[in-house]
């Protein structure tokens, strides 16, 4: 426990002060968490089958590019043209025939990197943009996230009783997640209201955090049944007491991604 707690103070100590300067510190910052994210997935994913060491290169140099790629950006739309999509389809699918062996590069770890570079890129991508947009948008979804982990873990250690998804991951609980849905919702909605924009109707804004605190622990679930598949605990131990950045990612990761869904609203 003190040793989570002391990751925790360093990660906070770390991660504050570049989130309020934002701007290229930030986005550079986001950009090495990116990495270490896409390192976390290949890594797991490399327990079971190796990739060749150039397309790991590739991936690579693809996610700090779609992750720093208009990093100066306010809007949420995608730069993605035709020219990147072919190119990265040609990076990652071209290699089989040269490589000319499927044990030791095939179509499914094509497309493993190809998906895993685009979804860890672009979604760090969207946080360094959603900072860009509004520091104060940015933490309602950061309180959304880590309200609704942290009081999750606390009421589930309290109350809980009944296994939420005892397969994926056996210490959720139905109450722990009611819990931290709860306080997931009414704090974030109170700063929203209260910061941001205290004429958005009370009601709206109560259903669409409510729905993005949900969100959030889906992809805890999601990230999670990725371990459950390779049997890893955590995605690495990088973070002391806290597993790796992914771990630590995986429910902002959802949430920023389907908080574009109400833009325009919120």
């Amino acid at each position: 426990m003190i040793t989570r707690i002391i990751s925790a103070i360093v990660m906070l100590a770390l991660f504050i002060p570049l989130l309020v300067v934002g701007g290229q510190p930030f986005a550079i910052f986001m950009s090495i968490l990116a990495v270490f994210g896409l390192y976390e997935l290949l890594n797991i994913r490399e327990t079971k089958k190796d990739f060749p060491f150039l397309m790991k290169v590739f991936a690579y140099i693809l996610v700090v590019f779609f992750a720093l790629r208009n990093f100066t950006s306010i809007e949420f739309i995608s730069a993605l043209d035709y020219k990147v999509m072919t190119f990265i389809i040609f990076a990652f699918l071209m290699p089989m025939i040269f490589i000319n062996n499927t044990k030791k590069y095939n179509l499914n770890d094509a497309l493993f990197l190809t998906g895993s570079t685009l979804f860890i890129g672009l979604s760090f991508n969207l946080i360094i943009i959603t900072r860009n947009y509004d520091i104060l948008y940015i933490i309602y979804l950061l309180l959304i996230t880590i309200l609704t982990d942290t009081f999750a873990l606390f009421t589930g250690k309290l109350v809980g009783k009944h296994q939420l998804a005892k397969d994926i991951s056996p210490n959720k609980t139905i109450e722990g997640t009611l819990g931290g849905l709860f306080i997931g919702t009414v704090i974030p909605v109170v700063f929203y209201h209260v910061a941001i924009n205290p004429s958005l109707p009370l009601v709206a804004l109560i259903l669409i955090t409510f729905f993005l605190a949900c969100v959030g622990q889906i992809g805890d679930l999601v990230f999670s049944s990725i371990k459950r598949y390779y049997n890893k605990k955590d995605f690495s131990d990088l973070i002391p007491g806290h597993g790796g950045i992914l771990d630590r990612f995986d429910s902002i990761i959802f949430v920023v991604l389907a908080s574009v869904l109400f833009l325009g609203i919120i």
